[in-house]
């Protein structure tokens, strides 16, 4: 079975740690790269070309928002799932165009069934 590459971008290092600790759980998934900002997420999206994009919204050098919109332009193929403590009611005022959103509160009940709901559509 195909794996499912995710890039993990997110600026604080913890929260990457926790996002690739609950993706390991699933060994069809790889984590094929992460990025500490959303101008390094563009960029390596762009060159891991990953199926998933996990993505927080404010970061420094370019916020998720941006880069989501970017990444989406530059790699069509890719999904993003907001990581977010922002409300959801304002990400969706923005449109960013994510395939989904989970709180950074509710990763370890929400986030797996989200990727799995968001494949499932494709």
């Amino acid at each position: 079975m195909p794996r499912l590459r995710i890039l993990v971008v997110d600026d604080h290092e913890m929260i990457r740690r926790v996002l690739k600790f609950l993706l390991g759980s699933r060994p069809e998934w790889q984590v094929c790269g992460e990025a500490a900002n959303g101008k390094e997420g563009v960029l390596k999206a762009e060159e891991l070309q990953p199926d998933l994009v996990l993505m927080d919204i404010t970061m420094p050098e370019m916020n998720g928002v941006e880069a989501t919109r970017r990444i989406l332009k530059q790699v069509p193929s890719a999904k993003i799932i907001i990581v977010s403590q922002n409300e959801l009611a304002v990400i969706r005022r923005r449109d960013v165009g994510a395939a989904a959103y989970v709180a950074k509160s509710d990763l370890s009940r929400d986030l797996l069934k989200t990727i799995d709901d968001v494949f499932a559509q494709s």
